[in-house]
């Protein structure tokens, strides 16, 4: 059992407000804004123990460490942007792929991911902020 400490909270938190996957750091950057003398380390445990509760899960990019999101969402995709290396998420679905799988085979799951930059980098933000280290 897991005590709720402020530092839990303030993680939890960050988590719950986040509109796309963060990273063990951004978190903690985020996090600090409530508790500033909460370290990587509480963060870690924390995200490690909110996976074991099911609470969050992890986003896998290839060649990328996990970035984490609320857990039970909808299936969807990612984009990742390759100047501020932040990940947003990307709703539904392009479609059917086990039509791509080859015969005999079976399909289990799908990950797609988008690349290029985000609105803030491309300059198309329109003085909208986005919060994958624009700030």
């Amino acid at each position: 059992m897991q005590r709720n400490t402020n530092q839990r909270q303030a993680i939890a938190r960050v988590m719950q407000e986040a509109d796309r996957p963060l990273s063990p750091h951004e978190v903690l950057d985020r996090a600090q804004e409530a508790v500033p003398r909460l370290g990587i380390a509480t963060v870690y445990r924390t995200i490690k123990s909110l996976l074991e509760q099911g609470w969050l899960a992890r986003v896998e990019l290839p060649g990328e460490p996990p970035r984490y999101e609320m857990a039970g969402k909808e299936h969807h995709h990612h984009f990742h942007c390759r100047v501020c290396d932040g990940v947003y998420e990307v709703e539904g679905c392009p479609g059917n792929f086990k039509n791509l799988v080859p015969a005999g085979f079976q399909m289990e799951r799908h990950d797609v991911v988008l690349y290029g930059t985000c609105d803030v980098c491309s300059g198309n933000a329109d003085g909208r902020t986005t919060e994958a280290g624009h700030g």
